[in-house]
């Protein structure tokens, strides 16, 4: 595979990790993810400064799943749609059919009443993995600009 097209097929992954979110396609976000899969969101101040506390940090697929059907069956939260810009990808690694690579992104948050607002902004640090033919994460790390979160953080950055 080409670097331009392994470029490609990564940016592909993002968008449809991205779609899946904005749609609410949440078992089809799940598949995104390797079974030992990490999904983390940290502040990037923590980050910078070594210190390991995150604001959501789900050790396995499974605790993904349960996170999802948590938020499905018994959050109460601010009913909204998200949407994804993300821009900026970047592969920063790869060999052996693993890749590492980050991108930048922003969700804007539409409430019902059709008012929108920048929920969140930072960037992608990502371990992605081929696995059955498939491109995977292995680790979603969500880096947060700021810790200041404007509602409660139910739904996947």
């Amino acid at each position: 595979m080409s670097a331009l097209a392994v470029k490609e097929a990564l940016r592909e992954l993002l968008d449809l990790y991205a779609e899946c979110i904005d749609t609410e396609r949440y078992d089809d976000w799940l598949a995104l993810f390797t079974e030992d899969a990490v999904y983390q969101v940290i502040p990037r101040e923590n980050l910078d400064q070594g210190l390991p506390a995150a604001l959501i940090y789900c050790s396995s697929k499974n605790v993904l799943r349960d996170r999802i059907t948590s938020l499905l069956n018994a959050n109460e939260y601010n009913p909204h749609y998200d949407r994804h810009l993300i821009s900026g990808v970047r592969i920063t690694g790869g060999q052996d059919g693993a890749w590492e690579l980050s991108a930048n992104y922003a969700v804007f948050q539409t409430n019902l009443e059709g008012q929108s607002r920048l929920f969140s902004v930072g960037r992608y640090a990502d371990k992605v993995v081929k696995q059955d033919g498939k491109l995977l994460f292995r680790e979603k790390r969500v880096v947060v600009d700021t810790y200041s979160v404007p509602s409660m953080l139910a739904t996947p950055l």
